[in-house]
């Protein structure tokens, strides 16, 4: 219960972070360097990583198409609760952690659509002629909420060590190449990626907490 409290307070100070993270990005350094007159906090750095990284479609569209991976992870993993559901007759017999994680893949929607609604900041490039959305990247927030969740309950369930290994090591590195190509690609902010990156794992430590708590607590 301990290991629990320590993923819970990880999980706030994390959000909390974000949040003044947030709060910052929409206070610092502010000034119109974006396309079509759109402004970015801490200019000076978002300008500079921009400027060393440059605009990389090929990397952009890449790693656009390669979302779809979590998403399939997320849809497989819907079916397994779907299916325990059926078989089980009730929807409290479905695995404890599988129901977490069902929560969990809900409030990452909602945060998503809270971010499309609420904009912070736009991308620092054109897309299709259109200003797009940019912070928290939502590539990034997807990748880092749901790969992480994955390997959780891949390792749960792979009873082969050597293989359980294997496979966190594809997922964290299918991750890790996902963020870096993200900010490589050009297409946000290193504000955008730093934001997404602390939602992220703060929601992540919070599903771990939740874990736990059910696992020693029946629903």
């Amino acid at each position: 219960m301990k290991k629990s409290k320590k993923h819970l307070y990880i999980s706030l100070s994390l959000l909390t972070l974000f949040v003044l993270w947030t709060v910052l990005v929409q206070r610092i350094q502010v000034k119109a360097i974006g396309p079509l007159g759109s402004s970015v906090g801490f200019s000076a750095i978002n300008q500079l990583i921009h400027n060393l990284t440059g605009v990389n479609m090929t990397l952009y569209i890449i790693t656009d198409w390669l979302g779809l991976v979590p998403i399939v992870f997320a849809f497989g993993f819907t079916l397994l609760g779907l299916a325990q559901w059926i078989k089980r007759k009730k929807l409290l017999n479905v695995d404890h952690s599988i129901l977490v994680l069902g929560v969990f893949y809900i409030i990452t929607i909602a945060v998503y659509i809270l971010f499309e609604i609420y904009t912070v900041n736009y991308r620092p490039i054109l897309i299709n002629g259109y200003l797009e959305v940019s912070y928290p990247s939502s590539t990034t927030l997807l990748v880092m909420c749901v790969m992480p969740t994955a390997i959780m309950q891949l390792k749960s369930r792979i009873k082969s060590k050597p293989l359980g290994q294997f496979v966190t090591f594809l997922l964290a590195a299918f991750t890790a190449f996902m963020v870096i190509g993200r900010i490589v690609s050009g297409v946000h902010w290193i504000s955008d990626i730093i934001g997404g990156a602390l939602l992220s794992a703060g929601l992540v430590m919070l599903y771990r907490y939740f874990v736990g708590v059910v696992k020693n607590k029946p629903l």
